[in-house]
C-alpha cells in the first residue's frame, strides 16, 4: 500500500528547487529578457552598422 503520511523528509525534498524553478520566476525572466535585448541590439549595431 502507498504510504501517503507527510515525514520530514518530504518537506524538506518539497523546499529544495532548482534551476528551472528560478527561471520561471517573472521578474527574473523579465531581467534577462532586457539584457538579451540590449546584447542583441549591441551585436546588430555592430554588424549592420559600424
Amino acid at each position: 500500500m502507498l504510504d501517503t503520511t507527510q515525514s520530514d523528509t518530504a518537506a524538506s525534498e518539497g523546499e529544495r528547487r532548482g534551476c528551472l524553478f528560478a527561471l520561471s520566476q517573472p521578474p527574473l525572466m523579465i531581467f534577462l529578457a532586457v539584457i538579451g535585448c540590449l546584447l542583441l541590439m549591441a551585436s546588430l549595431h555592430d554588424l549592420l552598422l559600424l
